[in-house]
């Protein structure tokens, strides 16, 4: 219990050095002081503009977008008992990307308040095929099929939301640059508008999380421990839709976040699913401010979406995964 209790603060003071870095460090490099005597109204000039209008709504958004993504993954993988499972991989961005991508080329939907109902909507379905795909014929889900189910359904959405922007210049115009997964150009408003979702969503988790438990030794052992599984699966449903659907609404499908911060809070805290959401809570949001810091500095003066740095460093986190004889156990 220290242990945990002692790395889990060690995460959050990772975290808020990370959130000043953030904060400070871009284009234009503003002196960690600078930094906090905005934050507290102490200064005027170009600098706090800085501050205020773009740095602090691309922190709070990778804050808010990276506890949804990581929730989410966490949630999946404990439902499915599928160590390679996540929301990408699922096919749950996918289906938020799809349907975003119909508002806006067949409805002309161009805010975040109009497509967050179409990503949400996406999300379900996916989640619902996926999870009804794994399971058929079978008395629980089974991980391989899921997994496959996933990228099967990934694939065709994929190449259907590419087509349809392809034939569509405003469409294109208007997901090109969201596509990618990026928290860049992304005001208060926005975070916002998805935060209640998030925070619903994080807080069925936290009420499911003893209850994965259960679930992770079996459906059969669950439900002689007197847990609902059926129940438990549809407020992970629920909870995967909210979180997923809303943080790629605002921030676009950035993969493999909810695949690696799930397998290291697994490694440092061992099974126990309360103790995995609450470092995943503040390890998804450092790993993704982290890479977004990346993004900025290594093309400087130009910027690399985050979407594209997750991709680069979950990519081999998911291949040394696959070549396990078994990756971390659920």
């Amino acid at each position: 219990m220290t242990r945990r209790l002692l790395g889990l603060l060690a995460a959050l003071v990772a975290l808020t050095v990370v959130v000043v870095a953030s904060i400070a460090v871009g284009t234009r490099f503003i002196e960690p002081s600078v930094v906090i005597n905005a934050l507290l109204g102490e200064t005027r000039g170009e600098e706090a503009i800085i501050v205020h209008s773009l740095r602090i709504p691309r922190t709070v958004l990778g804050i808010v977008a990276g506890v949804a993504l990581g929730v989410a993954g966490a949630l999946i993988q404990a439902l499915t008992r599928n160590p390679l499972a996540d929301s990408g991989i699922l096919g749950v961005n996918a289906g938020a990307t799809f349907a975003v991508a119909i508002g806006v080329s067949v409805f002309g939907i161009g805010s975040i308040t109009g497509y967050l109902w179409f990503a949400f909507v996406g999300a379900l379905l996916v989640t619902v095929a996926v999870y009804v795909i794994g399971s058929a014929g079978r008395r629980s889900a089974d991980p391989i099929t899921l997994t496959l189910a996933g990228v099967a359904i990934a694939a065709v959405l994929s190449g259907v939301t590419t087509a349809m922007t392809l034939i569509n210049p405003r469409a294109f115009d208007e997901l090109r640059n969201w596509e990618v997964g990026s928290v860049a150009g992304r005001d208060l408003g926005i975070t916002a508008t998805i935060a209640p979702f998030v925070v619903v969503g994080v807080i069925i988790a936290v009420v499911v999380a003893r209850s994965l438990n259960s679930i992770a030794l079996g459906d059969d052992l669950a439900v002689a421990l007197g847990t609902r599984v059926g129940l438990v699966r549809v407020a992970v449903v629920i909870a995967v839709t909210l979180l997923a659907g809303s943080a790629t609404a605002a921030a676009g499908p950035i993969l493999f976040l909810g695949l690696v911060i799930p397998h290291i809070a697994r490694w440092i805290v061992g099974p126990e699913q309360r103790w995995i959401l609450a470092y995943t809570i503040v390890l998804s949001p450092l790993l993704l401010l982290l890479s977004d810091l990346i993004g900025r500095v290594i093309i400087r003066p130009g910027e690399m979406p985050v979407g594209i740095v997750m991709a680069f460093v979950g990519a081999p986190v998911l291949i040394f995964l696959v070549r396990r004889r078994k990756a971390s156990s659920l």
